[in-house]
């Protein structure tokens, strides 16, 4: 078990590289990978089903004692992303399913490597936590409305098919590991240490199919698709800091907001892609898999060295005249 939780832990550091090699490997060798294809929506629910078995009623926590940063948060996920990438689309003159591949990658909920990311940049993990966890369960609703009020125009969006999509891999498997956790509490204590390494075995082979699937859209498409995404990503992490800092939020939560906005489950993308539009809608996701885990760890880095205030500028202040005799 110690042998697994190290790789565990090994894999978690290296993401970004493991995507990266196995992105490239399926590029060249695409035969060896397409036959995962057919696996991405079970794949997905694994990981999924593993958020499941991590998550606890003390992560909601927030959500009722400190509501304010969560809402601004997660309504800054569901329109700052899928605006921006909509503005993006029309000023590289995508192609359709390029173009409605990107929006999707907009309107899914941050991907649970935000919270680790949080952690490292010294932000408020207890509010990315929440915000990965309500923008999640809000994703039936929110990704399929939103998808067709953006990407219609490009693709023909099936809402109540992704409505039922969303639930199959992301609501019913969370469901399922939420209560494996609430009636075999001693087995998942034991076994959780090593859920990361399964998670991250999952994206990577949904990684290599969808690559292996494109090996000859990349070539064609692969720069634009990698700028889109490279400014999809930027203007998030961006504007989802000067949204929280516009609110009067704290450094703290500004970091966990921003990288949370920024940072999409881009499993989802692929999977939602692959079933309801095609490989090249996909492709957007796949970029966001491989770029997310590179900027993220490099803005935790920066910010990582830099101590965040868990007050906001304006109450600080008060509390200070407050503290002044005779005020």
């Amino acid at each position: 078990m110690k042998l697994l939780e190290t790789i565990s832990s090994v894999a978690g550091k290296y993401f970004a590289f493991l995507v990266i090699a196995t992105a490239v490997t399926a590029y060249f060798i695409p035969d060896s990978f397409t036959r995962f294809g057919a696996y991405i929506t079970i794949l997905l629910g694994v990981v999924m089903f593993g958020m499941g078995l991590t998550l606890k009623a003390s992560d909601f926590k927030i959500v009722f004692t400190h509501p304010i940063p969560v809402i601004i948060g997660v309504l800054a996920q569901y329109t700052v992303m899928p605006l921006v990438a909509f503005l993006i689309a029309y000023a590289l003159r995508l192609p359709p399913e390029l173009a409605a591949g990107l929006v999707l990658l907009g309107c899914v909920p941050g991907g649970t490597a935000s919270n680790v990311m949080v952690y490292l940049a010294k932000g408020n993990v207890a509010l990315s936590v929440a915000m990965t966890s309500v923008s999640t369960l809000l994703a039936p609703i929110a990704t399929p409305a939103i998808l067709l009020l953006l990407a219609g125009q490009w693709l023909p969006v099936d809402a109540k098919s992704m409505f039922l999509s969303i639930v199959q891999v992301i609501i019913i498997p969370i469901a399922l590991g939420l209560i494996v956790q609430r009636f075999f509490p001693k087995a998942v204590e034991k076994s959780v240490t090593v859920v990361p390494l399964i998670s991250v075995a999952a994206i990577l082979i949904i990684v290599s199919a969808v690559t292996a699937a494109n090996a000859g859209n990349v070539a064609k498409a692969g720069f634009i698709v990698f700028l889109a995404v490279f400014l999809h990503n930027g203007f998030g992490l961006l504007l989802g800091y000067l949204a929280a800092k516009a609110m009067g939020l704290s450094e703290n939560d500004r970091r966990a907001i921003a990288i949370e906005v920024g940072m999409q489950n881009s499993g989802l993308g692929v999977a939602l892609a692959t079933a309801h539009f095609s490989p090249l809608a996909a492709l957007p996701s796949v970029w966001g898999a491989i770029w997310h885990n590179i900027s993220g760890p490099i803005l935790a880095t920066v910010w990582s060295k830099k101590p965040a205030s868990k007050v906001a500028p304006g109450i600080r202040k008060a509390a200070a005249g407050r503290a002044v005799p005779g005020k």
